[in-house]
């Protein structure tokens, strides 16, 4: 489950962080040099889920919690935006989902 969930968290940094180089470079007229590197991270992001032990529309439908969960503590750390109440009780509803869908057992 820990080797699980590392992968999601590392996919979602790859993703999210790719995302963001990205939008330094277009909305924020940074360097070419951050889209080329997002670029970069969001193939490595294509990658990192595949190594999930769930079949593809468990895992991805899994990492979709995890990427909101991943998306607050991002906007939260990097760009100083605090999560409010409602924040918060989303991502532990995400993140509850996660858990339901990836390590409920199955009969």
């Amino acid at each position: 489950m820990l080797k699980s969930l590392l992968f999601f968290v590392l996919a979602g940094l790859c993703e999210i962080g790719g995302g963001y180089l990205f939008w330094l470079w277009l909305r924020e007229g940074k360097s070419p040099w951050l889209g080329v590197a997002g670029v970069v991270f969001l193939a490595i992001y294509g990658v990192i889920p595949t190594l999930q032990p769930a079949n593809f529309g468990r895992a991805y439908a899994a990492y979709g919690g995890v990427f909101v969960v991943l998306s607050i503590l991002w906007g939260w750390l990097v760009d100083r935006i605090a999560p409010d109440r409602y924040d918060l009780l989303g991502g532990w509803i995400a993140f509850l989902g996660v858990l339901v869908i990836m390590y409920a057992p199955r009969w």
